[in-house]
């Protein structure tokens, strides 16, 4: 399955949601270097895991300004990173983990939550990979609730 395939698959169903995001992590698990895919819930100043597919995480819920996906929702930017080793405030999921994407989940300016991808290989993430998840992000604002 591709990008586009993967879209097409979530903007034919019928599901919201929960529903939805849950089974667009399970597309998203047949991408190649997505090792782990997740949406992490924005509440007040805490990201809440939600759904996702991977190694279990000790990480359910991360302070804004934390790590990189905190980051992402204090600095209002998707954060690409090429080499999590890189980082100092990086909340390591996986010891494999090598690069990370994540994208925000935006109902106009309020940000509802994010897409949060780790791989194993690093940067893997190229601008194709973000466009792609920009798009999904925008199905999910558009069906975030059931």
């Amino acid at each position: 399955m591709n990008y586009a395939g993967i879209l097409k698959k979530l903007t034919d169903s019928d599901r919201r949601g929960a529903g939805l995001r849950l089974d667009a992590m399970n597309w998203l698990n047949t991408l190649d270097g997505y090792d782990w895919s997740g949406i992490y819930v924005l509440r007040d100043d805490m990201l809440h895991l939600d759904m996702y597919v991977g190694e279990p995480t000790d990480h359910r819920e991360i302070p804004v300004g934390r790590g990189v996906c905190g980051t992402a929702v204090a600095e209002n930017s998707n954060q690409v990173v090429a080499d999590v080793r890189e980082l100092s405030n990086y909340l390591a999921c996986s010891v494999s983990t090598r690069s990370e994407i994540v994208v925000l989940i935006r109902d106009g300016d309020t940000i509802l939550g994010q897409i949060d991808i780790d791989s194993h290989t690093p940067n893997r993430f190229a601008p194709e990979d973000e466009q792609f998840l920009i798009e999904l992000a925008t199905l999910f604002a558009n069906r975030w609730l059931e």
